[in-house]
């Protein structure tokens, strides 16, 4: 992408009232616009950044088996009120209502959703087990809005559900998609702690819920953790506290802030018996279906491995979800002639870069000052920049230089038209 013709302007600063760093770097790249409180549109090389992230999550859901669908946001009120969820959710639901005065609301969720449509399909054990997944929009009428995209009223969420004969193969598939999601977040480059949580009003009571969270001291949960075996637990629902010894190593506890960007719900029976969902076993026995649910928030996630991937300058990101591999500048020194051959030898290199799938941002700008360019690809966080300049060329080479390092490395120019960098 030639940056001339990119749909992106970086700021030097942001409006005043935000303090989250991720909502600050992700204003000043570009990434993000926001419409209105809690509300924010996604510009191309944010949308980048985002598509990255659902890809990786995609790769590992569906090796988990999962099949990908896409649900509908606006979900009738008779399907929220079989489960009591009309008038009982928390946060409210966004309500509206057609010309025909039908209501509806705009799902946060889509547990009575993808339970309608099991009905639709299941019969017997034969129909048994399948898991269905979507990266889709979702609407919390949230209290506040908070922390950039940590808190929104309108977000991406990928929700799986899986579908059972009973509660023994429920878990095997749950701790299935655990380490799948303990995989996510290690590619994307946040180490999640595994957390016991509550499933109040999602699951049945004392069903096995985790959530994944990310050490953080913006984080607006409270988890208790032990360092030596890590071990934790929401401190909502455990009967520890700090100082204390940890029940698993007896470890020393302590209470840690933490940003939560998954979690998994083992839901029994709650759904199924609110829809009469029911399969025949192989006796011929009608029995419920045992279902599971499980969520993963990508923006909440684009601004998490931001908070714990930047420095000073800007945003450090990991490989797996860069906007680009490369970032390619080309220093202009006043001589004609020199200049010149930095162009076309820029434009040799890009154009290889390119045919050999190497996402390239190419910064082509004639007008821009070295200092500019130079902070706005640390800014953005690009993994690595390739300079070429009066300097390299006599040397017959560029500079590369990774977004962590301190000094960047002379490499011969052969070398760069014939491996991927």
């Amino acid at each position: 992408m030639l940056r001339s013709q990119f749909f992106l302007k970086t700021k030097k600063d942001v409006p005043k009232g935000i303090e989250v760093e991720s909502h600050k770097l992700l204003i000043k790249g570009g990434f993000i616009e926001q419409v209105s409180s809690g509300s924010f549109c996604f510009l191309p090389l944010g949308w980048k950044v985002h598509q990255e992230i659902e890809n990786i999550i995609r790769d590992e859901m569906n090796k988990t088996g999962g099949q990908e669908v896409y649900l509908n946001a606006l979900i009738p009120k008779e399907l929220w009120q079989k489960t009591g969820r009309w008038e009982k959710m928390d946060p409210p639901l966004f309500r509206t209502k057609d010309r025909h005065q039908q209501e509806f609301g705009l799902g946060p969720t889509h547990e009575e959703v993808i339970t309608q449509i099991a009905k639709n399909y299941v019969e017997s054990y034969k129909d048994l087990p399948f898991a269905l997944y979507q990266i889709q929009n979702k609407f919390r009428n949230e209290m506040r809005f908070t922390g950039g995209l940590l808190r929104t009223r309108e977000f991406i969420m990928k929700d799986l559900y899986s579908f059972h004969q009973d509660e023994k193969d429920l878990e095997k598939y749950f701790y299935k998609v655990v380490r799948a999601y303990e995989k996510i977040f290690r590619r994307c480059g946040v180490p999640a702690i595994k957390s016991e949580a509550s499933g109040a009003g999602f699951a049945e009571k004392g069903a096995k819920t985790y959530e994944f969270q990310v050490e953080a001291g913006i984080g607006e949960d409270k988890v208790i953790f032990c360092p030596k075996c890590k071990w934790a637990a929401n401190s909502e629902v455990s009967s520890k506290k700090e100082g204390e010894k940890c029940p698993n190593c007896k470890g020393i506890l302590k209470q840690i802030q933490t940003i939560e960007v998954g979690h998994t719900f083992m839901l029994g029976t709650k759904y199924s018996k609110a829809f009469d969902l029911t399969f025949k076993d192989k006796d011929g026995k009608e029995k419920l279906v045992y279902m599971g649910c499980y969520g993963i928030g990508v923006g909440r996630l684009m601004a998490t491995i931001i908070e714990k991937n930047h420095d000073e300058k800007g945003i450090i990101f990991p490989k797996e979800v860069a906007p680009f591999d490369i970032y390619l500048i080309p220093l202009f020194s006043g001589n004609e002639t020199i200049d010149r051959k930095i162009k076309n030898l820029s434009k040799k290199i890009y154009e290889s870069l390119k045919k050999r799938g190497v996402d390239v941002l190419f910064d082509d700008r004639e007008d821009r000052s070295t200092g500019e360019k130079f902070a706005d690809c640390d800014l953005i966080g690009v993994p690595k920049r390739i300079v070429i300049s009066e300097r390299t060329l006599e040397k017959d080479c560029i500079e590369i230089k990774g977004r962590k390092e301190k000094k960047g490395k002379l490499v011969k120019m052969a070398k760069i038209l014939s491996t991927n960098y």
